[in-house]
């Protein structure tokens, strides 16, 4: 299984790698723009390393798949090709939502006669009450298809998230399969996770690696979901299934929240469920003030934690009914919350303060409450700490109102950190050991320099400025009397006056 899974990880890598060259003369780039938040474009091959996987693997035939009978094998890999092909097409040419959906039902029909994998039953939702499904199974699963396939991606909106999920739930797939005695998916399933592996070498946010590199795109999210399909089908019927349908739901509920819960609220508004924004949960936790590797981090986790309850009900044989009513519970709650989020928002900036995680809004430093003389101090004990790895700009002000012991003056540390999550976190960890430097200086505010993120804010009201003074929200003057870069002084006049230069929307 290691062997396994370090070979595909190489494929998948090593494919995703010389398909980057290939993206741009293609044409199979992300370009930034609309809802999207990446500043650069960004290759969109993700799928390529996990198609590159399946056709490798399913090349060695029986020393991998043994267990798994020529016609499914066969399905699997023709469905995989046509819906990697139409996730391509849609990368390039962008399909209208018609055509995607008329080709994921064709493949789930083929997943049905093909491959023979087809929804009989749901098990038992009703105490005592099986609910066998007859000829509604060929309809409901082609629409458990094509959700699956779109809830895959609908959750790839920030980098490293939708490969981080898609590994806990395969991981969580694997175990259940493992102990349900079907070593031939187990097998399988372990390749994928491989050629996840390569892809988030490329996608997921590390020291290093301050962003995505490629993306997943539709040929990739769609190839996932249409995988998960299969798996999530194939284990959960039969006589000899390897987990209950409601297991299934746990094992894949995240993702299946996020779609189901956003487009209900899509159609709540009087929207199309298709249209696309940005209330998504990882769109709410980014809006809160999270870095997207903390939220994947969180969004990991949750998977983890929702997919295990699934797992200990199914080993601990809890009746279907409970574990569908408390899934339901547990989606009813999280309906309720992303239906409001600007009530979900200041909470999850409440969650994000009390994890002590750094802010996506920290741009710096704030130094409050200084006495004239003492700034030129405060900035070269600052300038000590920071050192030079990486760029940031003093600015000190002189408030125009007096105070009784003349402490009047206020610096700020001002870094373009937006979207370097890397150089976020270490912004705080220097601002945090500054402010335990300057504690033993009676008097000093010291605290993190946050640019407010005014879209969550109704009533905002922009700073009045008046040639090189300007007021506050409070109406306060203030003058810039100084301003350094990397320590160097950049402009210095003998009335001390200057243009303010920090962003109006910080504080």
């Amino acid at each position: 299984m290691a062997v396994l899974f370090g070979v595909c990880l190489l494929i998948s890598g090593v494919v995703i790698r010389l398909s980057v060259g290939l993206a741009a003369r293609f044409g199979i780039m992300d370009c930034p723009g609309g809802h999207k938040q990446h500043a650069a474009s960004t290759p969109f091959v993700g799928g390529f390393g996990l198609i590159a996987v399946l056709i490798g693997a399913a090349l060695l035939g029986d020393p991998i798949f043994s267990e798994i009978p020529f016609l499914p094998l066969a399905a699997i890999l023709v469905g995989s090709v046509t819906i990697f092909l139409t996730g391509l097409a849609d990368d390039i040419w962008h399909l209208s939502f018609k055509p995607r959906l008329a080709i994921q039902a064709l493949v789930a029909l083929s997943m049905v006669f093909l491959g023979g994998v087809e929804l009989d039953s749901l098990g038992e939702l009703l105490p005592g009450l099986h609910i066998n499904l007859g000829w509604l199974g060929i309809p409901l699963t082609i629409f458990a298809t094509i959700g699956l396939i779109n809830a895959v991606n609908m959750i790839d909106g920030v980098d490293g998230l939708s490969g981080s999920v898609s590994m806990v739930s395969l991981a969580l797939i694997a175990l259940v399969a493992y102990a349900g005695n079907a070593g031939g998916y187990v097998i399988f399933i372990v390749a994928l996770m491989g050629g996840v592996g390569g892809f988030l070498y490329y996608n997921l946010r590390y020291p290093g690696n301050s962003r995505a590199r490629v993306f997943l795109g539709d040929n990739g999210s769609m190839l996932l979901g249409f995988l998960f399909a299969w798996l999530l089908i194939a284990l959960s019927q039969g006589s000899h299934a390897a987990m209950t349908p409601v297991t299934a739901l746990w094992l894949f509920a995240l993702p299946l929240m996020d779609t189901v819960g956003v487009m209900l609220r899509r159609i709540w508004l009087g929207k199309s469920p298709f249209r696309p924004d940005r209330h998504h949960l990882h769109h709410l936790f980014i809006r809160a003030g999270f870095r997207v590797c903390d939220v994947v981090l969180v969004a990991t986790v949750m998977q983890i934690v929702l997919g295990l309850v699934g797992v200990v009900g199914l080993l601990l044989d809890v009746p279907d009914y409970l574990m569908f009513g408390l899934f339901l519970a547990v989606f009813a709650v999280y309906f309720l919350l992303i239906l409001r989020p600007w009530r979900l928002v200041p909470g999850l900036c409440r969650l994000n303060r009390s994890l002590g995680l750094p802010s996506v809004h920290i741009r710096g430093l704030f130094v409050g409450s200084l006495r004239k003389e003492q700034w030129p101090e405060i900035l070269r004990l600052i300038a000590a700490e920071l050192g030079t790895a990486y760029a940031y700009q003093f600015n000190v002000y002189q408030l125009g109102e007096s105070t009784l012991d003349g402490r009047n003056v206020f610096c700020v540390v001002h870094v373009p950190a937006e979207g370097n999550d890397l150089l976020i976190g270490r912004i705080r960890r220097d601002a945090m050991r500054i402010r335990r430097r300057l504690a033993r200086q009676q008097g000093l505010a010291v605290r993190l320099f946050v640019c407010r993120d005014v879209e969550n804010e109704l009533g905002d009201e922009l700073m009045a400025r008046d040639g090189s003074r300007s007021a506050d929200r409070r109406g306060v003057r203030r003058t810039l009397i100084y301003s350094a870069e990397h320590g160097q002084k950049l402009v210095h006049g003998d009335d001390g006056n200057f243009e303010l230069s920090v962003p109006p929307a910080c504080r």
